[in-house]
């Protein structure tokens, strides 16, 4: 791959903010604000440059699986580009350094290092009968270590595993060791065979913000792919600044596209009305985050338009988040069609949290539970035109009508779920440009009824439309 040796110091970047600007004054009252961040990359040299990448790829695998990554770990390392750092961990008791050898830490990919490295995994160990890493966390740890002497642009982790170390009672240390590893670098994890607890696995990914997926089938591609992506990284680090008004007690940001996950808050020291909140691996292309603030009406005036925010990204991007408080004994206006961009990334994280929660439940052969999130992920596939979630719905259940929620289970294999479950957390349905739900029309409170939007009288049985 060909690569330069010069970058642009940061892509372009647009910031759109989207919110209902009325909101009634009350203790704790929630301004809820859509983040749209474009980033334009013309001009910008296509790949990173090699050289500014390191990466570990840590095989957590038992013996028994090895056929999982007999062929697709030497041919993900053939294909790492000239002068990537990388090394290579495998099973024991704990993480061990298989690759490279010789007291180094480190190697430097040219043609000679992979054909080393796939020599070496040949014989790479795995997770015999004895003693394993009790779960998750001494990966990431001996990552960090690992890491921590290679201060390049962009380091990250590919954790392959079929979850033979994972251990009961081991979520505080995976968390605390995540704690630690906050900012230092990013993560993808790949599932193998069929015995592996998604929740750990997605906790990785989003903590470490990167991906979880199912690759049994394409571990190669999957990891090869998961390099190129690192290289087409623009900005491998690049915080939202969120600077607020003293009655703003609550500050948070999830991410809703391309990767739903929460993100960290840091308080900036000294200044306690300022969050920075980092992210990572910015590509060209297009963000979507929900800011959610929590504040006071106390002492604010009343009708009057205040800015509540100012979100910053990178030196030069700025834009407030204003709104005012609406008296609260009059009616409100129509809402601004910023409410209904907020109102779409809330019912697309309901739908991936009710999918979600109806395959564990199906997975915990709770069929009445799974079959009511099931028929809510349905619902609102349905408004969203979110097509691929009705796809993972139709996998262990026929849907019958998406529109009412109404599906019927089929009967399936509790352990083929796994895979359904990270899909439902990390798949696809990015807000579109446009994305705006129908606002509900008139319907009876009586018999309740449904009308048009200009209706103002029941159909059905004559009563006043509320």
């Amino acid at each position: 791959m060909s690569s330069s040796p010069t970058r642009p110091p940061q892509p372009g970047i647009r910031l759109h903010v989207d919110l209902d600007h009325d909101v009634r004054p009350h203790r704790n009252a929630k301004i809820e604000a859509h983040l749209r961040v474009d980033v334009d990359a013309d001009g910008v040299p296509t790949d990173l440059p090699a050289v500014e990448l390191a990466v570990i790829i840590a095989v957590d695998v038992a013996e028994a699986n090895r056929a999982a990554v007999r062929h697709a770990l030497p041919a993900a390392l053939k294909a790492l580009p000239d002068r990537i750092s990388f090394a290579v961990l495998g099973s024991g008791p704990e993480p061990v350094l298989c690759y490279p050898r010789g007291g180094e830490e480190w190697a430097v990919a040219d043609r000679e290092q992979r054909r080393r490295a796939v020599f070496v995994t040949g014989s790479l160990p795995l997770h015999r009968d004895g003693p394993r890493p009790a779960g998750y966390a001494p990966w990431v740890a001996r990552a960090r270590t690992l890491l921590a002497d290679r201060p390049l642009s962009v380091r990250h982790l590919v954790l392959i595993t079929d979850g033979s170390s994972a251990a009961r009672g081991t979520s505080r240390a995976l968390a605390d060791e995540l704690d630690r590893c906050a900012g230092q670098f990013t993560c993808d994890v790949f599932a193998v065979g069929a015995d592996w607890d998604p929740d750990p696995l997605l906790t990785l990914a989003e903590r470490l913000h990167g991906s979880a997926d199912f690759a049994d089938g394409g571990l190669d591609r999957s990891i090869t792919a998961a390099i190129q992506r690192l290289r087409r990284v623009h900005a491998p680090l690049l915080p939202i600044d969120v600077t607020v008004r003293p009655c703003v007690r609550q500050v948070s940001i999830s991410e809703k596209a391309p990767r739903p996950h929460r993100l960290g808050g840091l308080p900036q020291p000294g200044r306690p009305i300022r969050w920075s909140f980092p992210t990572y691996q910015w590509e060209q292309g297009r963000r979507d985050y929900l800011l959610t603030l929590v504040a006071d009406a106390d002492g604010d005036p009343l009708e009057t338009t205040l800015q509540f925010a100012m979100v910053s990204i990178g030196r030069h991007v700025h834009h407030p988040v204003v709104a005012r408080w609406h008296l609260p004994e009059s009616s409100p206006p129509q809402a601004a069609a910023g409410a209904d961009s907020v109102r779409a990334l809330n019912a697309t994280g309901r739908m991936r949290g009710a999918l979600r929660k109806g395959l564990v439940a199906l997975e915990a052969h709770q069929r009445r539970a799974a079959e009511d999130w099931l028929g809510q992920a349905a619902r609102l596939a349905a408004r969203l035109g979110s097509d691929w979630v009705l796809e993972e719905i139709r996998t262990v259940a026929d849907v019958e009508d998406a529109a009412a929620g109404r599906v019927r289970l089929r009967p399936v294999d509790a352990r083929s779920l796994g895979p359904l479950i990270l899909r439902a957390v990390s798949g696809p349905g990015s807000l579109p440009a446009d994305a705006v739900l129908a606002r509900p029309g008139p319907r009876c409170g009586a018999c309740g009824t449904p009308a048009g939007g200009e209706a103002r009288y029941c159909i059905t049985c004559g009563e006043k439309l509320l």
